[in-house]
């Protein structure tokens, strides 16, 4: 492209200027400012419906300087995204770009400094112009045949097998791993990553720790539940304090993906946990988040948790005694009513409708069949997806009505309990063992109550005992109630009753001045 067609805005061109200095010098907080608020302001301002002037154009304002082109492209393709439609040249252009930033992270011994923020929203647009780009593949109508030619020729471009090699690079160059075993994130949270007393660079060492919730989200898009979790096995996901908490969008992405997985390996009382966690940690800083860019992206992370917490409770109704009380409260206001027709009769509509809302964007990784360009291919994942949890949903309908029989005795017989529910016994014994496995918490690391395997407290527990006079087997049921912490609850309400009274003060002393 011709480096002279775009006109450059002199504000545009002093936060060029500015920016590449800063960033020379190593100036976290001036970086963070310009990267967070200036950007965005400057896009608002000249370019809500253009994309910013190509690195060509400015180039030449940073010294010509090859890490800081970088990274401005970087920006530049992640702002034509959120505005725009991408050409199939401008996404494989983007495509070189992030392998280029990467190669020189994984091969380098860089000296800068970025802000931790900068670096997760990287690895999240990585991964999310992966998807997108997968999304616009798999849609053949209406595409032109030189199209078509091109992505054929072209299957490397945000090649799956690629993304993932990127992103284990980045775990296994930095040694996140090793560390967390040793010493958990203390030595993140010591400096939240940076190092601007030493030469060393924190883009590595945090790029290494995002990138593992990149494999999260990446395995969560391809169905792979188990996988997702695994990759981030040595994250604390209970603990807000935590450097995962530093970064708002990457806790809110993680604690989503994660709760997610859970619920599709059928673990509600894990995943209940994981959502309640999360949407904790919103309700706490939201307000604080009201101005800034992704503040949207937040509310509807937020309702998409809300929507897989209904129906991780409706599965495992013993796993409410997990939830904080403003999220139960908040969860009854939103969906109460979809809530009971899920927990009493299994109602297939309100799952599907809660799923549908709730879940990613699947995508299947393998290009498609371009030889039937007659159909789009993209919703075939979420299809699939959405046919195999409902399937499961549908599988055990008469689990409520044996959850209220149960609530009604501490002990019954076998036969006669299955005299009641109208089938054989060893029908009812498969039942049984069905309801069991979904109060289940299999156990996962940094789960407070879910470090050992075992069941959630609260609705019914039971066991299937020989009765030593009959030789009836027997179902003891055991009608456990948690007791809350009301610590929280008078804490919170302290906080509310200080703030009003601070308000109410300067009110009073505002008109005592105005007489």
């Amino acid at each position: 492209m011709d480096p002279g067609q775009d006109a450059v805005p002199d504000l545009v061109q002093q936060f060029v200027v500015y920016f590449y200095r800063h960033i020379r010098e190593r100036n976290l907080q001036e970086i963070y400012t310009m990267y967070d608020n200036s950007w965005n302001k400057l896009s608002d301002r000249y370019f809500k419906t253009s994309p910013w002037p190509r690195a060509e154009s400015v180039m030449h304002l940073a010294e010509d300087d090859h890490i800081f082109v970088l990274l401005y492209k970087e920006m530049w393709f992640r702002h034509l995204d959120a505005k725009g439609r991408p050409t199939l040249a401008q996404r494989a252009e983007s495509w070189q770009n992030y392998c280029n930033v990467f190669d020189i992270v994984i091969n380098s011994d860089l000296n800068i400094l970025l802000p931790n923020a900068w670096l997760w929203d990287m690895i999240d647009e990585f991964v999310y112009q992966f998807q997108s780009f997968c999304q616009y593949r798999a849609k053949l109508q209406n595409k032109k045949p030189e199209e078509i030619e091109t992505l054929k020729g072209n299957t490397g471009v945000w090649s799956a097998v690629k993304v993932l090699e990127y992103l284990q690079k980045m775990v296994d160059k930095s040694g996140i791993k090793e560390k967390l075993a040793q010493r958990g994130d203390a030595f993140l949270i010591e400096t939240e990553g940076y190092t601007a007393q030493t030469s060393a660079s924190n883009v590595l060492p945090v790029l290494g720790y995002m990138a593992m919730i990149g494999q999260l989200k990446m395995h969560t898009i391809f169905g792979d539940y188990y996988g997702g979790l695994k990759a981030i096995g040595s994250l604390n996901l209970k603990d807000s304090n935590s450097f995962l908490g530093k970064i708002t969008g990457c806790h809110i992405a993680t604690h989503y993906h994660a709760g997610f997985c859970f619920m599709m390996m059928k673990q509600y009382a894990d995943a209940v946990q994981v959502l309640n966690s999360g949407l904790v940690y919103v309700a706490r800083v939201k307000q604080y988040l009201s101005r800034s860019a992704g503040y949207d992206q937040i509310l509807q992370k937020m309702e998409q948790m809300y929507a897989l917490l209904a129906i991780s409770v409706s599965l495992c109704p013993s796993a409410t005694s997990l939830l904080e009380e403003t999220v139960q409260t908040n969860s009854n206001e939103k969906h109460r009513e979809k809530i009971n027709r899920m927990t009493r009769n299994y109602d297939v509509t309100a799952f599907d409708d809660l799923f549908t809302y709730g879940c990613p964007k699947f995508i299947t990784p393998a290009p498609p069949s371009y030889e039937d360009t007659s159909r789009n291919f993209h919703q075939d994942a979420f299809k699939c997806q959405q046919k195999l949890f409902l399937k499961h949903v549908q599988q055990d309908p008469r689990l409520p009505a044996l959850r209220q029989y149960l609530k009604l005795y501490t002990s019954i017989s076998l036969q006669k309990l299955a005299g009641m529910m109208d089938l054989p016994v060893a029908e009812l014994e498969v039942l049984l063992l069905g309801l069991k496995s979904k109060n289940f918490v299999k156990g996962y690391t940094g789960l407070g109550g879910a470090d050992k395997a075992g069941g959630v407290s609260g609705d019914v527990q039971f066991d299937l005992d020989v009765d030593s006079e009959t030789g009836d087997t027997m179902v003891s049921v055991t009608e456990v109630r948690v007791e809350k912490q009301s610590s929280d609850f008078f804490l919170r309400h302290i906080q509310k009753m200080d703030a009003i009274s601070k308000e109410l003060s300067v009110q009073v002393a505002a008109q005592t001045a105005a007489h």
